[in-house]
Order: structure tokens, then sequence, then C-alpha cells
């Protein structure tokens, strides 16, 4: 098993979660007529945003994956699947966290969405005014500052509304991990 994150065109995908689970579902029957590893296939907010990935987590496949074979145990090594709509991220579960936090930055910055497709109610993002706005009141916002980030949840319970906040550290924790 991997650990799997989306990134989308805003203008492709549904603003409500029902109507975006179907819409996703759509995007990974990988029913579109190309290969799935060539980002000029792609858009260019997706081009622009996979170019910068490829940086800090090399691709694993298409005209830009490494071909060194020493590298292929590298943790950083990434699949990438892309459609013309959307890109779909298989990390290794070493590098959950720095995944998750370059993939959001760099959403932000070339202005498209981002599903956390591993967690079970998976936040689902939209870029507006170069933040990313949740969609629905389950991830309220998220904040950022130089040593950590913070998603804000709400969740409905039978006694009324119970507010909790994850904290991410960005620690490279995952380089001593080994």
């Amino acid at each position: 098993m991997s650990y799997d994150l989306m990134v989308f065109r805003k203008e492709a995908a549904p603003q409500t979660r029902d109507e975006f689970m179907k819409w996703f579902e759509k995007q990974t029957q990988w029913a579109e007529n190309h290969s799935y590893n060539d980002p000029s296939v792609t858009s260019i907010e997706l081009g622009n945003w996979f170019m910068e990935m490829i940086q800090t987590f090399p691709a694993m496949n298409g005209p830009f994956s490494i071909h060194d074979e020493d590298d292929i145990d590298n943790d950083m090594i990434t699949g990438y699947s892309i459609g013309t709509d959307s890109i779909y991220l298989d990390f290794r579960w070493s590098v959950v966290e720095l995944a998750y936090e370059t993939v959001f930055k760099f959403a932000a910055k070339h202005e498209v969405g981002f599903f956390d497709v591993s967690s079970d109610e998976g936040d689902i993002f939209f870029p507006e005014n170069g933040e990313l706005k949740a969609i629905d009141r389950k991830t309220t916002k998220m904040d950022k500052d130089p040593d950590n980030y913070i998603v804000y949840h709400t969740v409905k319970t039978d006694d009324g509304i119970v507010k909790y906040s994850t904290v991410h550290k960005n620690k490279l924790w995952w380089q001593f991990w080994r």
C-alpha cells in the first residue's frame, strides 16, 4: 500500500464533497486516451506543479523518471498518474508528512486543488487568492508558519459541534527514520 494524494484543475472538479467524490471515481478509472505518465497531456498549472514536485519527489515513471537503478530504493521516488485534469500521486509511507506538506504548498503556489486520498474523509481544498480553502466544514482552514502548519477541523456530534485541530510539524524526521 502507498500513501496517496491528488492535485487537480480547479475548473474541472465539483466543489461539493458528494459530487467531487463521483468526479474522483471517474478520474481514477484511467479511461482517458493517453499514457498516464507524460505531463504534456495536462494543464499548464498542473504541468508547472509537476515540474516543481519532481525536484523533491522524483518520478518513478514517464519521461522525467529516475533511470539509475541505485535510486530505485530511494524513499522519495514517487508514482505520478497524470490525467488531463488531475495528477494522482503514490508515496512511500516513510515520507507521509513531507509529502503532504510539499504537495499542499505547491498546490497553493500553482493554484491547483488538493485532495488527501488516503485519509478516511480526505480533505478537499480549492485554490482561492493564493491559498487553499476547504470545501466543507470538516476542515475549516489551514494556518502555516515556519515551524508547523495546523489543520482546523469541525465535527458535528449529537451534543453539538466539537472543534479540534491537527498540528503537523515541518521536521525532516524522515531523514533520521531509517
